[in-house]
């Protein structure tokens, strides 16, 4: 894993906490609603996805946009819902127990230990890693093939899963025959890819795949 230093171009203190915790409440809601409507029709829930971050990132106050970024806002780049990027699989012990410590420049070391690896047909492998400390959660980053080409993804890599952000699209079953559902039309980038003060884990080398994954939130 590798965190993104930068430049603080916005000060983050202007943020109150009241704001953060509303903009993570929302955050929650938003994947409810997303997770009930994909039961159906994913590509809807995925034009619901885009349309209400669009409207946080350009209304809300804890949105990483900076004050003049949104007053020229129009929208996310993000391409149309392709229903061949959305996968069921299960989570292997391959790797499970490593541990990894990341620098950040705001939020000090932040502490992963892997869960195991996703294997995606025809596309290769992610490491699935669980945030040590209080709250964890299950993150899965990524970068992909197109990453930082023109008309592709964040040059640093994307997010795909991000529990304790709310970011999560469900299991089906339980135990070791459970299966995740990863839909990578819903990856989306970190905040520091639209403002530097933001400190963001970013992929390592076992979180890389080969391939173009051109869809999702682009750059």
């Amino acid at each position: 894993m590798e965190a993104h230093h930068g430049t603080a171009e916005e000060d983050l203190a202007d943020i109150s906490a009241v704001d953060v915790a509303d903009w993570r409440l929302r955050i929650f809601a938003l994947y409810a609603n997303v997770r009930k409507l994909s039961v159906e029709d994913p590509a809807e829930a995925h034009t619901y996805w885009r349309h209400q971050r669009d409207l946080m990132f350009a209304t809300h106050p804890a949105s990483a946009l900076s004050m003049a970024d949104k007053g020229r806002f129009s929208g996310l780049k993000t391409a149309d819902y392709d229903p061949i990027y959305r996968f069921h699989v299960p989570l292997t012990k391959e790797g499970a127990g490593r541990e990894m410590s990341v620098e950040t420049g705001t939020d000090g070391v932040v502490n992963f230990v892997r869960l195991g690896t996703f294997d995606l047909p025809e596309m290769g492998q992610l490491a699935v890693w669980k945030l040590r400390g209080y709250g964890g959660g299950i993150f899965v980053p990524f970068r992909d093939a197109t990453a930082g080409q023109p008309g592709g993804s964040y040059g640093a890599g994307r997010y795909l899963l991000d529990t304790i952000k709310g970011a999560f699209h469900g299991v089906n079953g339980t135990g070791p025959d459970a299966t995740f559902v990863l839909d990578f039309n819903f990856a989306y980038n970190p905040s520091c890819a639209y403002n530097e003060a933001w400190a963001c884990p970013l992929p390592g080398p076992s979180n890389r795949l080969a391939v173009e994954i051109p869809v999702g939130e682009l750059y």
